[in-house]
């Protein structure tokens, strides 16, 4: 039997009485089976097997896989952004623990827009924080509480390219999942988790090879965003890594659209685009395939639309 019900800003105590309230507030829900809001450092919706669908003004979160992964779509980015910024805002108590540290993993094929969705979050969250740790002087400025941690940094060095067994194969693959180390984005993750901070590498695209030590992950920064493509991976040590997240969240893109705009990439950075289209061909495209099959392991799948 299907029940349909509205639910209001003063119908449970889970919802937080400001911004979240607002962004709740005209939720409708529609569902065969019972659905419960509960609160951890962040809102999250738990769902049994159902069919849901959320209209919050023009975002949507949609439920009807078998496992019931929410999915979260909008209007415009923007709106996502917004959304997604406000899930990740915690209580007040949380925002003042020195301990607190909330690790979220931003998977996707190539193309999907991982690296702008983190960037954009990571904005909102550090502008919105303040509101909820009550220890800040209203005097002075906070420092930064979020911090993006891309996987770009693990990719394997073009000397290590050279030694392989056929090292033009490899440089021809970089990008595909056996061109990464991770192990040693495991070790990172581990040191992040267990100690609060970490050093961690970025990736120069001019030189095509990581930057040791380039960025900072600090104790001040309570909400980490690590974004790559195999992140949600279930083989080898890729399934101890996806196993060190509070939350997995994917990009969801027609992989058409992702291939357009990683071949006007190729084309930007100075690639002919013969070249760039046997790339994708040879490696983008197969390596996207590959990243969408992890689709299935996430807890919170975004439609991406054009920005």
């Amino acid at each position: 039997m299907e029940v349909s019900f509205s639910l209001s800003t003063t119908s449970t105590t889970y919802l937080r009485p400001s911004t979240e309230a607002l962004l709740f507030r005209r939720i409708k829900l529609h569902l065969e089976l019972p659905i419960s809001l509960n609160r951890r450092d962040s809102l999250s919706l738990l769902t049994r097997p159902c069919c849901l669908v959320h209209k919050v003004n023009s975002i949507k979160v949609l439920c009807s896989q078998k496992r019931e992964i929410p999915v979260v779509e909008a209007g415009s980015m923007d709106e996502i952004y917004d959304a997604l910024a406000i899930r990740l805002l915690p209580t007040a108590p949380a925002a003042s623990n020195p301990n607190f540290k909330y690790i979220v993993a931003l998977a996707g094929p190539p193309g999907a827009g991982k690296s702008t969705l983190a960037s954009e979050i990571m904005h909102r969250v550090n502008r919105l924080w303040p509101q909820k740790a009550s220890s800040f002087d209203s005097q002075v400025k906070p420092p930064d509480v979020a911090a993006v941690l891309p996987m770009d940094g693990f990719h394997l060095y073009r000397s290590q390219l050279d030694a392989m067994e056929n090292p033009e194969e490899a440089h021809a693959r970089r990008g595909a999942p056996w061109t990464f180390s991770p192990t040693l984005l495991l070790r990172c993750l581990e040191k992040l988790r267990n100690e609060g901070s970490v050093y961690a590498p970025s990736f120069d695209h001019g030189v095509g090879d990581p930057v040791e030590d380039d960025i900072f992950v600090s104790l001040h920064h309570k909400v980490v965003i690590v974004e790559g493509n195999y992140l949600l991976l279930e083989d080898g040590a890729w399934k101890d890594v996806s196993s060190m997240f509070d939350e997995k969240w994917f990009i969801d893109v027609d992989i058409d659209t992702a291939m357009q705009r990683v071949l006007k990439r190729h084309i930007l950075t100075g690639k002919p685009p013969d070249v760039a289209k046997w790339r994708i061909e040879y490696n983008d495209q197969p390596n996207a395939e590959l990243i969408i099959k992890s689709k299935k392991n996430a807890d919170l799948v975004i439609r991406s639309i054009d920005f």
